[in-house]
């Protein structure tokens, strides 16, 4: 079993419940998700919109590689109405985005698929998130020691 640690957030539409929808789909598709973070209203990161985002962070469980749960995010971005991916730094307003941020403690170096995600450290919409998941799973493994 893998652990996985996923960023998602929205800015088009009922944000909140895309982020619920998305959250749903992953634990069908890709494994259970064991923790997962409040919502956070954000500002748009790397272009302008009048649109605020909804980000939060889950931690899920599962049996898949990180190519097929790249593959599989991809499938619930696009079956939720995204029809493409920022490239090359070209950000747009979008229903929803889920990016892996961690995997295990591997890295991966891909052309498509980066972990852990570069650019996470610099964005404080995924860290926030990110950082009350990883310290909730702190206090539990403390408490039960």
């Amino acid at each position: 079993m893998h652990t996985v640690y996923m960023s998602l957030g929205s800015n088009l539409g009922n944000r909140e419940e895309n982020l619920h929808t998305a959250i749903t789909e992953i634990g069908k598709l890709i494994g259970e998700v064991v923790r997962q973070s409040t919502f956070y209203v954000t500002e748009p990161w790397g272009f302008k919109s009048e649109n605020l985002f909804t980000n939060a962070a889950i931690c899920c469980h599962t049996v898949h590689t990180p190519r097929e749960v790249l593959q599989l995010t991809q499938k619930i971005e696009r079956k939720m109405g995204r029809g493409k991916k920022s490239i090359g730094g070209q950000y747009h307003d979008r229903i929803i985005d889920i990016d892996i941020l961690l995997f295990d403690d591997i890295s991966v170096d891909e052309p498509d698929l980066k972990i852990p995600h570069p650019l996470m450290h610099e964005r404080d919409f995924v860290m926030k998130p990110l950082r009350e998941i990883l310290q909730a799973e702190n206090s539990k493994n403390t408490s039960l020691k």
